[in-house]
């Protein structure tokens, strides 16, 4: 899993960065073009993890608890869920986890060791310094902060999910959830994979919407008749900034490339150890983004109207120690969810869509290299190991009832690549509301509470609102939704309020 990377980011969805072992995992295996996740990190793992809406599983939003917390909104796994490891192990699976947990770090109990997971290396919280990361673990063990001029998390991860396969002594089936930093802030590559980006970029983000486009075309992901979503509203044409803006944006997004490249490597480390056991064939592989691309200044001294610009300095990128407030900026994050709109956190397509590569060969039966354009959502992907493991699914444990599963397996897809898709999907993140129904998808946004609503087989880019048009359409959507929330632990009332309508872009933007 890739941490804040946007849905054109890798070579085989439109990127011009270079990932090579993930372009081979695509062209042998199978791709989806309309793929969901919950648009944040935490909720997403929730998600991946328990095969339930976030909000069943205690996440509805961060890990961090809302004073008179419901049980959808505890800030990490609750009891009436289990996560993949916690099924598996009963089938005879070794589990393991490398990188980041992100759902529960407070108490021991909630860390993966006593949630499913035999070995962990890892951070339990979120973001980090890549070469200086605090609040590491190796299992339940507080580690140092490391002190090698060589450590960075991306590698050590891959160290650790090689190891944890190299030290299993049996031929029992394993599962091993790999979950990188990248390319989440703060922006922390080496040198000598910056040095291979520096100055691709300073064509700017309009241009390289365009290429990205041009390329998901070409590769069938998209229709060129639904075309590309404008350009940000709040984001500035490349050729408005200053010569020294470009340069320094250049030089972010340069960064950022050399972060997924970074990934996209010990990705081929992992693929190499299965390849030289004789094991890649038979292993299932799952690669996706926990949400879109992120438009997080996240620095006090840049103002949200240049968050474009992105957070912190050049001399911050390169500082270790660092671990928040350098970002490639809301222009880049654009570019990144090309061709769609909006960003993580927002339940617009640039907020929820994800990459999604599937590698099987002893296990598929579809063309290779095939893009399924079958809907399907994070919440499918506990399912589809439950099936192929022929895990059971349990009802209570401990005395506590579990909630059913309300994901559905993939295995039809790797069989004929078209399955029957969801008949509703939800979306809920701090009162951003969304729902799917076959072509039609309903947004609330999260800054002024207005009903949209758009067709996603001609409008993919949300463009064009039809809620005037089709207020049947849209009240019926809404009282959908309205039943999934108070019937999955949504309860948004619980939340905190709405920003004011004044104070809001969708304000400005509507005006």
């Amino acid at each position: 899993m890739a941490d804040d990377m946007g849905y054109s980011d890798i070579g085989c969805y439109g990127g011009e960065i270079p990932t090579p072992h993930l372009d081979r995992l695509a062209a042998n295996g199978l791709r989806f073009s309309q793929f969901y996740n919950t648009s944040r990190c935490c909720p997403t793992r929730a998600s991946l993890l328990t095969g339930l809406y976030q909000h069943q599983a205690g996440i509805g939003e961060m890990t961090k608890q809302h004073e008179n917390s419901t049980e959808g909104f505890v800030g990490h796994l609750n009891e009436h869920c289990v996560t993949i490891g916690e099924a598996l192990r009963p089938a005879g699976y070794h589990t393991y986890i490398a990188g980041k947990w992100h759902v529960g770090a407070k108490e021991e109990a909630w860390w993966p060791r006593q949630r499913g997971f035999d070995r962990f290396y890892g951070l339990t919280g979120g973001a980090s310094s890549y070469f200086r990361p605090k609040g590491l673990y190796s299992d339940n063990e507080l580690l140092d902060i490391p002190n090698d001029p060589e450590y960075y998390t991306t590698d050590r991860f891959t160290d650790f999910a090689i190891k944890f396969l190299e030290e299993q002594n049996d031929d029992a089936p394993f599962f091993l959830y790999l979950a990188y930093t990248a390319p989440h802030w703060p922006l922390h590559a080496r040198d000598e994979d910056i040095e291979k980006f520096v100055g691709e970029y300073t064509q700017g983000w309009d241009e390289l919407r365009k290429s990205r486009f041009a390329k998901q075309v070409e590769l069938g992901l998209v229709s060129e008749e639904q075309g590309i979503s404008p350009r940000d509203f709040e984001v500035p044409a490349w050729d408005t900034l200053a010569p020294e803006q470009q340069e320094d944006l250049d030089y972010r997004m340069a960064v950022y490339a050399a972060q997924i490249h970074r990934m996209d490597y010990n990705i081929g480390r992992v693929i190499d150890h299965l390849e030289a056991n004789n094991q890649l064939d038979n292993t299932l592989i799952v690669f996706l983004s926990d949400n879109g691309g992120c438009p997080e200044p996240w620095n006090t001294t840049t103002p949200r109207g240049n968050s474009h610009l992105g957070g912190g300095t050049r001399a911050d990128i390169h500082n270790p120690d660092k671990a928040g407030g350098i970002s490639y900026g809301q222009g880049w994050a654009n570019a990144s969810n090309t061709p769609f709109r909006r960003y993580k956190t927002q339940s617009h397509e640039g907020g929820i869509s994800t990459p999604l590569i599937m590698h099987w060969p002893a296990g598929m039966n579809i063309e290779k290299g095939s893009i399924v354009h079958t809907p399907g959502h994070i919440i499918d992907v506990m399912p589809t190991f439950l099936e192929i493991a022929q895990a059971s699914y349990p009802k209570n444990v401990d005395g506590h009832y579990i909630h059913p599963l309300v994901g559905k397996s993939l295995t039809p897809v790797l069989e004929t690549g078209d399955r029957r898709p969801h008949d509703w999907l939800f979306w809920e993140h701090r009162l951003e509301a969304a729902v799917r129904h076959g072509d039609w998808k309903a947004i609330q946004r999260q800054t002024t509470g207005r009903w949209f609503l758009f067709n996603l087989h001609q409008d993919r880019t949300e463009t064009v609102d039809l809620s005037d048009q089709y207020p049947e359409i849209l009240g019926l959507m809404q009282r959908k939704w309205w039943e999934w929330a108070l019937t999955h632990h949504v309860n948004p009332e619980k939340l905190p309020p709405r920003p004011t309508v004044e104070n809001s872009p969708d304000f400005r933007e509507k005006r």
